[in-house]
């Protein structure tokens, strides 16, 4: 299994701040990847940086083969924003129309792909409808859908379940293996633990700084911990005490 990413010794600070404080790690071509940690544990800039948006302080990022910033690999990347990046004044077609001729698409791949993304996301009957008067759970799904329009080989999640009910949140896990079982790569940030379970790899993140990589059960074993849960708090314990 080769790797789809590979991130050495990576730092990017803020002024003072160590957003991401030499940070090692590939993660396989092919699998459903988990970057968990909480709030301010440098997910959202890791990902930020593999997208290319932000420069490294320091150390390199390899992603799909090429050197950071691998503008001409941008094509192969699906991207959902933590923060909604949809426009509100637009329909659901509309948006999904934007968001094709960005990608490229044209014609009947484009015709074709709207069609497809909408009846994945249940919103094929609320294509007409103004996204400021969808919920929030319902512009969850238009997010993904734009994402997944051009068939992205990479798919960078930034917290993609945050703010919609654990029914939505099963439904959107059933979409990523799905996406996962058709080949796509999938690199999804989370601070929910219980859902981690979901991903077939994951790295624990604490301050900017790698914890642990390996299987969900595989960390639980070497933290000697029955939950994800249990397992980071141990572990982000041990780290705060050696440092």
């Amino acid at each position: 299994m080769d790797d789809l990413v590979v991130v050495d010794q990576l730092c990017k600070q803020f002024g003072s701040l160590k957003a991401l404080d030499g940070l090692t790690l590939h993660i396989p071509r092919g699998l459903i990847f988990g970057l968990v940690g909480p709030n301010g544990s440098g997910k959202t800039t890791l990902i930020r940086v593999l997208l290319g948006l932000l420069a490294p302080t320091s150390g390199t990022v390899e992603v799909l083969g090429d050197r950071w910033p691998a503008i001409s690999q941008r094509a192969r990347i699906g991207y959902m924003p933590q923060l909604e990046g949809l426009y509100l004044d637009l329909t659901v077609e509309e948006n999904t129309l934007f968001f094709a001729s960005i990608y490229g698409l044209r014609g009947g791949e484009r015709h074709r792909r709207i069609k497809e993304v909408l009846e994945l996301a249940d919103l094929a009957d609320r294509r007409r409808t103004k996204v400021e008067f969808l919920s929030g759970g319902l512009r969850q799904r238009l997010s993904l859908a734009c994402a997944l329009l051009h068939e992205p080989e990479l798919l960078l999640l930034d917290e993609p379940t945050v703010g919609v009910d654990p029914q939505l949140r099963q439904t959107f896990w059933q979409y990523f293996h799905e996406l996962g079982a058709k080949g796509c790569t999938l690199i999804v940030s989370t601070h929910y633990l219980e859902e981690a379970n979901h991903c077939q790899q994951l790295a624990l993140l604490h301050f900017g700084r790698l914890l642990i990589k390996d299987t969900p059960a595989a960390i639980r074993i070497a933290a000697g911990e029955e939950s994800l849960e249990k397992a980071f708090l141990k572990l982000s314990q041990e780290v705060s005490r050696v440092h």
